[in-house]
């Protein structure tokens, strides 16, 4: 399983290359050395509240979308945490989000 530091690593490189931005381009836009950069997108460092923040605003984005990984964790692990949200959800909710994954089953 990948650590949230390797997940919010991967998730800026993501956020950047969807800008269409080097690693380069977006250390020169906050003011950082480009193996900074490489660091953070490889999961070595944590960015501080601060450097994220430069960050997300670099990439037009806000905050919270740096958080957003699910899609980048594993399978087995999308999978448990789609059964956690579900086991929490009340009967009807649940009955909805049967259909819908259904929806899907090919």
């Amino acid at each position: 399983m990948k650590t949230t530091k390797e997940l919010l690593g991967e998730r800026i490189r993501e956020l950047r290359k969807i800008r269409g931005l080097t690693q380069e381009q977006l250390a020169e836009l906050i003011d950082v050395e480009q193996k900074h950069v490489s660091r953070l997108e490889l999961g070595k460092s944590f960015p501080t509240i601060e450097r994220l923040e430069k960050i997300a605003g670099a990439l037009n984005v806000p905050l919270k979308d740096f958080f957003d990984f699910m899609h980048l964790e594993s399978p087995d692990t999308r999978v448990h945490n789609m059964e956690e949200l579900v086991k929490g959800m009340n009967e009807d909710y649940q009955r909805i989000i049967y259909k819908i994954v259904k929806t899907f089953e090919g």
